[in-house]
């Protein structure tokens, strides 16, 4: 799974902006650092497992906690046609 090309991120601070170029999806979306993160590792073909492994390296957070995280920011990039 990969973020499509379409989508442009933008970091503003602590938050990262995120908009489809194509204008298929007409919203801007807000990611915190921890959707920001998924969505940088999504910028190159990955897995959901990979995700998971990545952020249990980075933050020190129970399993059970990223999962949850990575299963809700992939549903909504899916919802929204972000991803490959």
């Amino acid at each position: 799974m990969k973020l499509k090309k379409e989508f442009v991120t933008h970091m503003d601070g602590e938050q990262q902006m995120m908009v489809d170029t194509s204008a298929r999806f007409s919203g801007l979306v807000r990611n915190n650092k921890t959707a920001a993160f998924i969505v940088e590792l999504l910028k190159t073909d990955t897995t959901k497992d990979k995700i998971i492994e990545a952020m249990l390296n980075k933050y020190d957070v129970e399993e059970s906690v990223v999962r949850n995280d990575v299963r809700r920011t992939i549903k909504t990039l899916k919802d929204i046609g972000a991803l490959e």
